[in-house]
């Protein structure tokens, strides 16, 4: 019989509700879990239960709380068939997709879930999402990292966070969904794994790297942003309108970027869901090409973040870095 690992990061699956409002509870969902039937009947796969010494709301999810989760996997790859990671939903797309590059040679499933409603609550998602997710885990046929969120299995690294209210809460805006959840799990033909990996499972563990997110908006005055843009942070991904265009012109940006000492990778991304940034379609998006910022074409923003802290924390020089970032690693992008 299968056996799957569920690590619990904290988030509102296992929270409580406090005088300050919904908080996540130490030493809760363990007890709730063992309470459940459905978690014990024999078509579920085995499973035991690991708590992360600190539980806590996603939105203080970072860098070591993903080595921890990475740790963890890699320190049981062999014992399990699969794993299921309980998440918050606010950085769950982060989480997803600095563990898709974190992973070299991934050959199981890691199924990140959670809820929109505490699993204590008369009604709630919790119980579903995490019953199929134990149930995909175990399968063996996703085997890379992605989502499980309401009747939908998604790409770690093409997820973005879509809802803070309904029980669909992330949606793939590029890229197709893994599989859906009806009477029946129905995978589709677009699983990362076509051919078997060999080689053991290696983890590049994330160094703390400042990096930067920058949203453009009408009339938005560079200048003020100097400091980011230039030595204080070793990427920036700035946020364009549609396929890579920004207001003010060129001089507006030109004239806060010292490109003398600036060593500053720049990865242009959309603030559309859907499509592509393609450098150099529309005159307003020309400056980029000047500057050697790379396109983050069809990567979410999360996606790119994670892509950064990865291959900053691989040692690459800044030409790969740069190279790379256009190249598809993990289905992050398409080419």
């Amino acid at each position: 019989m299968n056996k799957v690992l569920l690590i619990y990061t904290g988030g509102t699956i296992g929270m409580i509700l406090t005088d300050k409002g919904y908080a996540p509870a130490y030493n809760l969902l363990d007890d709730m879990l063992n309470k459940i039937p459905e978690l014990h009947d024999e078509k579920m796969p085995l499973w035991d239960f690991y708590q992360l010494n600190e539980v806590k709301d996603s939105s203080n999810i970072g860098v070591s709380d993903w080595n921890s989760i990475a740790g963890i996997i890699q320190e049981n790859y062999l014992e399990y068939d699969g794993f299921v990671v309980l998440h918050g939903t606010d950085t769950m797309a982060y989480t997803a997709a600095a563990l898709s590059f974190m992973f070299e040679n991934l050959n199981k499933p890691v199924v990140l879930t959670g809820s929109q409603i505490p699993l204590n609550e008369l009604r709630n998602d919790a119980k579903d999402n995490l019953i199929t997710s134990m149930i995909i885990a175990s399968e063996g046929i996703a085997n890379e990292v992605c989502i499980y969120f309401g009747g939908n299995l998604i790409r770690g690294n093409r997820a973005t966070k879509y809802s803070s209210e309904g029980l669909i809460a992330f949606v793939s805006p590029n890229y197709p969904l893994l599989a859906e959840a009806a009477i029946k799990i129905h995978y589709f033909n677009n699983i990362t794994q076509s051919s078997p990996v060999t080689e053991p499972l290696n983890v590049q563990f994330l160094e703390e790297w400042p990096i930067a997110v920058i949203k453009v908006y009408p009339g938005i005055d560079f200048r003020y942003y100097h400091d980011i843009l230039n030595k204080n942070y070793k990427g920036v991904i700035i946020e364009t309108f549609g396929a890579g265009n920004i207001p003010g012109g060129s001089s507006n940006f030109i004239s806060s970027i010292e490109l003398n000492e600036n060593d500053t990778i720049y990865v242009i991304c959309s603030q559309c869901p859907a499509g592509s940034v393609i450098i150099g379609q529309y005159e307003a998006s020309a400056v980029f090409d000047n500057i050697g910022g790379v396109s983050g074409m069809d990567m979410t923003t999360e996606a790119a973040m994670a892509k950064l802290y990865y291959l900053f924390s691989k040692g690459y020089a800044r030409d790969n870095i740069l190279r790379i970032m256009n190249e598809n690693l993990r289905g992050e992008l398409s080419r």
